[in-house]
């Protein structure tokens, strides 16, 4: 797996990069050699934050966890990944690699997650008519959701603005 660590206004120590190697090792079972990892650290208000993207076989998996220290962030992570992965092992047994659950079901110390055997589903539909950024961000707040769903005015393709948990807001668009 091919990993980019990397530091959001910081420099991230070599003791930190060898954890976070360390703790990522136990994915390459999941995945194949192709599968990239990226990780952020991060420290703002005396926090310590890292996020970790894995992206395989088209399928991204992703964590954003804080911690009082950054290995403390790092092992919640990853903790974090490896249920996101087993809760939906069924699901994902076809992209992953081959057998890569087979070592998890004969090692008796794992905590059992419960499977999610099938979604529950609402169907919402909704005008899509063209609007720009900061319009579709009113129209989530008056919503009360934390995601909006609108025709990009700008583009003409369709897009989604979301609330992050920093409370900043973000922008999902289309690559092609």
């Amino acid at each position: 797996m091919k990993m980019t660590i990397s530091g959001r206004q910081m420099s991230v120590r070599n003791s930190l990069r060898e954890l976070i190697e360390a703790k990522l090792a136990k994915f390459e079972r999941f995945f194949g050699d192709d599968a990239e990892a990226y990780v952020t650290c991060s420290n703002k208000n005396n926090k310590q934050t890292v996020e970790v993207t894995i992206i395989y076989a088209g399928t991204v998996f992703r964590s954003e966890e804080q911690g009082s220290s950054f290995p403390n962030a790092v092992t919640r992570a990853v903790d974090a990944l490896e249920r996101q992965i087993r809760k939906n092992k069924t699901r994902l047994s076809r992209r992953l690699r081959d057998g890569a659950f087979a070592e998890i079901e004969a090692m008796p110390e794992i905590e059992e997650i419960e499977e999610e055997s099938e979604f529950n589903i609402r169907v919402k539909s909704f005008p899509a008519k063209p609007m720009d950024v900061s319009e579709a961000i009113l129209q989530m707040n008056l919503s009360g959701h934390t995601f909006y769903a609108f025709l990009d005015a700008e583009s003409g393709k369709h897009a989604v603005v979301y609330r992050r948990n920093n409370g900043d807001y973000g922008l999902l668009l289309p690559d092609a």
